[in-house]
């Protein structure tokens, strides 16, 4: 005997098809009208095998609604391909709508979409007459397949068959429309409904939200609250995804105390959007209040907090809470990957992001773009140029971002021609440039000191690609030409711009000049520069700078005099280096961290050495209140330095060492940071604000201009 659910069953023997059953049973007893038999106690295949031989033999088979049962329970409700449903589909004798209707939401629901509007034109061709549940089932396949010519032509059948005014055929009309863009039809389909439930309110607000209208989201909301119109946990979800996107924190904060007052708090889904509304409004803290308060929390809940720390740059306290996730039971998704690589990426944690990769790898989880482009991103900002390369090749599907970010990858680590070579292959696979991906190109040929191919670049976004040239483009030209010494021609590129320059312009021009020793220049995009931001204190350093590298001292001293005066500060250099996942902070001249003793004794061992060389310390770029005396003590002291040393004596022989720079690294550590490259034969990467910088054998892939 073979019993499932309280159901005992005896066998019998029939001669049967193979794939219908394996072993054939005989049922002594069975229930007269035995549908919740089908629909709700057979739990697998083979059990319904046995119910399915039963009907046979009796021939109960033949009565539509008994077979309209195991059809569902085959197209439905068990997991599984549809191949057993299209088998007793196949068999019926004279199938009628509702078994078409059944096939067609099997069909959507186990993501054949396509399959169901085959079917569904069968229906048609075989006279078969639809009826109100038929039209639902077939514009959901429509709106999965986003197939807005099958979805129109199946409203005009909506329209003649009389259904039109039905409230769940105009619901999923709206929904139809809303997912295939066409918002505005959607709309008036719910603006000439009669009846409107919270259903037919929650589809036209979810089909603003869908396609990014988040005003109308907002806008409709508070319509449903002047008409008294009552609303669901789905609605507020959407109206607070609208909330962080608008940053509209006070009507999110009337849904949270809603929410509150109607005791919803145990909605994990709703407190994971209010969790979500927070951080993206920039009130991460109240996120994180609500995110520990919540009673228990799935991957969502996490994904959401996290990535609310890496879309504020909170990126240590990201991976702090996705270490905390990994000692729970709540798997990572993408979603959760992306933020963390991202702010893997932000922190240069190479050990972190290399873990995530190796969990993706593990787990097999698929390589969408989104998450493809998250990693080569994240292998990219960490100098790991092989790693990124390799994982773009092994991206099943690519788009625009995902060639941008390879692009600006490798322009950033000094690969300027390989950059272009990527540019050249986009082009060849017919996927066209966007605007961001012009500041990529531009940067590589400022890298690759390609003047004339930068030249034809800009020239060409607008020409062959109507992409209108940005401030982000003006400026990357004055990169291109200061960089290759054309100094003058930069400055008077600069002036006949059809647009202001800001700030960053007259800076990019400023850093030209220290390198070029052009005083005149330089004394000129300072004036533009401190108009523009009259607090930056590294753009006094670079005309002081300057001034030093001419021989003029008392006026490098004098624009140093005037920072004082002036007040300005400048901005602390925080260098951090990743070490077996652990993440290390260093300030110039500090001494927080634990091991700060070994440290400060391994610098000292480490400038004797580079100063044997013949290192040079630039005292120029010490502190500006450091005594004479203190001046070179206080150059070896920078973050870059505390943080090389630490590498050195934590990592084994030959091991690259790999920092990120929150400035731009000075001339003097930069300097020490080729020395040491060549003394100890190790390759140091350094991440700065602007680029990559990779040392190796007393050299710099920027070739000393940065």
């Amino acid at each position: 005997m073979l019993a499932f659910e309280g159901l005992t069953i005896m066998a019998f023997t029939l001669s049967l098809p193979a794939e219908t059953l394996n072993a054939t049973k005989n049922i002594p007893w069975f229930p007269e009208n035995p549908k919740t038999l089908i629909l709700e106690q057979c739990k697998t295949t083979r059990d319904l095998n046995q119910v399915h031989a039963h009907l046979i033999k009796t021939r109960l088979i033949r009565n539509s609604g008994l077979a309209e049962n195991l059809l569902e329970c085959a197209a439905i409700l068990l997991p599984g391909p549809m191949d057993y449903a299209v088998s007793i589909f196949d068999n019926l004798e004279q199938p009628n709508s509702p078994a078409y209707n059944i096939m067609i939401r099997g069909y959507t629901l186990k993501q054949s979409p396509d399959e169901a509007t085959l079917l569904f034109k069968g229906m048609y061709e075989r006279s078969i007459q639809p009826d109100e549940f038929t039209f639902p089932c077939i514009l959901k396949a429509c709106s999965r397949l986003r197939a807005l010519n099958e979805g129109e032509q199946i409203h005009a059948q909506v329209m003649k068959h009389g259904f039109g005014s039905n409230e769940f055929v105009e619901n999923t009309l709206i929904h139809m429309y809303a997912n295939c863009g066409e918002v505005e039809v959607a709309r008036r389909v719910f603006d000439g409904m009669s009846n409107r439930g919270v259903i037919t309110w929650n589809s036209m607000v979810a089909g603003y939200a869908k396609s990014g209208y988040w005003e109308e989201v907002v806008a409709l909301f508070r319509e449903m609250l002047s008409m008294d119109v009552g609303f669901d946990a789905v609605t507020l979800v959407c109206v607070l995804t609208a909330c962080g996107r608008l940053g509209d924190i006070e009507l999110g904060e009337w849904i949270n105390k809603y929410i509150e007052e109607n005791g919803l708090k145990g909605n994990v889904t709703l407190v994971t959007s209010l969790v979500d509304m927070y951080s993206k409004c920039g009130h991460v803290d109240s996120a994180r209040q609500l995110f520990d308060a919540m009673p228990r929390r799935d991957v969502v809940a996490w994904s959401a907090m996290i990535s609310g720390y890496s879309q504020a740059n909170r990126c240590r306290e990201a991976l702090e809470l996705f270490h905390k996730m990994q000692k729970t039971n709540a798997e990572p998704n993408e979603v959760t990957m992306v933020s963390v690589l991202s702010s893997c990426s932000v922190l240069g944690a190479l050990e972190t992001g290399k873990w995530v990769h190796s969990y993706i790898k593990k787990n097999r989880m698929k390589l969408t773009v989104n998450l493809g482009t998250a990693l080569l991103d994240f292998y990219a900002k960490c100098g790991s140029v092989d790693s990124a390369v390799e994982v773009f090749r092994k991206m099943p599907s690519r788009n625009v971002l995902s060639w941008t970010v390879l692009i600006q990858g490798l322009a950033s680590n000094g690969l300027g021609k390989r950059a272009i070579e990527f540019f050249n292959l986009m082009l060849e696979k017919n996927t066209n440039p966007n605007d961001v991906t012009f500041i990529g190109v531009l940067s590589a040929c400022s890298h690759a000191g390609l003047v004339d191919e930068g030249r034809d670049f800009f020239v060409s976004m607008s020409r062959d690609f109507g992409i209108e040239p940005r401030i982000e483009h003006y400026g990357c030209m004055v990169d291109i030409l200061s960089r290759a010494g054309l100094v003058e021609e930069a400055y008077q590129f600069i002036k006949n711009m059809p647009i202001k320059p800001n700030a960053v312009i007259w800076r990019t021009l400023l850093a030209s000049c220290r390198v070029h020793k052009n005083v005149e220049i330089g004394e000129e995009s300072l004036k533009n520069v401190v108009r523009l931001e009259p607090t930056h204190s590294g753009d006094y350093i670079l005309l002081s700078n300057i001034y030093a590298s001419v021989g003029r001292y008392e006026d490098a001293l004098r624009v140093r005099v005037q920072m004082k005066e002036k007040g300005i500060k400048k901005t602390p250099g925080c260098t951090v280096i990743d070490l077996d996942g652990v993440i290390h902070e260093f300030f110039a001249e500090d001494n927080v961290h634990p091991d700060s003793e070994q440290i400060y004794h391994a610098t000292e061992s480490m400038m004797k050495k580079i100063k044997l060389a013949g290192y040079v310390p630039n005292t120029a770029e010490a502190r500006l209140d450091a005594e004479e005396d203190d001046k070179e003590a206080s150059v070896s002291h920078h973050s870059e330095k505390l943080a090389i040393a630490f590498g050195l004596i934590k990592t084994a022989p030959g091991t690259t060492i790999r920092i990120s720079k929150n400035l731009r690294v000075c001339k003097d550590c930069h300097d020490a940071t080729k020395m040491i490259s060549k003394v100890y034969r190790r390759e140091i990467v350094v991440r700065d604000r602007n680029r990559f910088h990779h040392f190796k054998d007393g050299s710099c892939s920027c070739n000393d201009y940065w």
